[in-house]
């Protein structure tokens, strides 16, 4: 299995996923501070990823999303975007709209 394949698995079986520096409970950089919280504002159950605990995992969800930087949210499967995209999205209201009916 590739770190491709690990990476896809992961963002299928949780519907909200964010890989980040840290953990929810322990953030280990500024934006993925800010990232957890605007989910928690949302009340809506998500996971985590530390990507400090596995480089290939680092690297890997970069080439995945084609994103340079992290943290990183995933909504069903999909590459939301990271901490700028995630305020703007919940300053208008459309993050709350995009985790509303996640399960």
């Amino acid at each position: 299995m590739t770190i491709q394949d690990t990476i896809k698995q992961q963002i299928t079986e949780n519907p909200v996923i964010l890989y980040m520096k840290g953990s929810a409970e322990m953030p280990l950089c500024g934006f993925s501070a800010k990232a957890v919280n605007l989910l928690k504002s949302c009340g809506v159950k998500f996971a985590t990823v530390n990507i400090l605990d596995n480089s290939e995992i680092r690297q890997g969800i970069k080439e995945y999303s084609n994103w340079p930087t992290l943290p990183q949210l995933y909504v069903n499967g999909e590459f939301v975007g990271g901490c700028d995209i995630m305020t703007e999205m919940y300053e208008s209201g459309e993050l709350q709209e995009l985790v509303k009916d996640v399960q």
